[in-house]
């Protein structure tokens, strides 16, 4: 299993989002962070003043994948995410070492299988 975690601009979330979704990996976190990289800071205007802004918004988006899937997941960010300036972001792969659902105590590959129809809340 592989964990991959990507920061990208706000604007390529819902693209990826919903490629993966088709792609049938919908199991996605997001968290809003701020940081800095080789982009530095931007200077912005604001009812005339000018203001230094040392650090971007970006979203993480965290996946967990079995290992035949990495590939899939990363060229569809880099697809949608890539627009060829600096602050475009980050993509990294780590390897997992187990998963356990909560609520079953399952672990494995089957932790990341889809559920069934019957699973789903109504």
């Amino acid at each position: 299993m592989k964990m991959i975690t990507a920061f990208i601009r706000h604007e390529a979330f819902e693209p990826i989002r919903q490629d993966l979704l088709e792609k049938g990996i919908p199991s996605l976190s997001i968290t809003e962070v701020k940081g800095s990289g080789r982009q530095k800071g931007v200077v912005e205007h604001y009812r005339g003043a000018s203001l230094s802004v040392n650090v971007r918004p970006k979203l993480k988006i965290e996946c967990v994948v079995d290992d035949h899937e990495k590939d899939v997941v990363v060229e569809t960010i880099l697809k949608h995410a890539r627009t060829g300036s600096i602050g475009d972001g980050k993509i990294f792969v780590l390897p997992v070492e187990e998963a356990i659902r909560i609520r079953t105590g399952e672990d494995g590959g089957e932790v990341l299988q889809l559920h069934e129809a019957s699973e789903m809340p109504s």
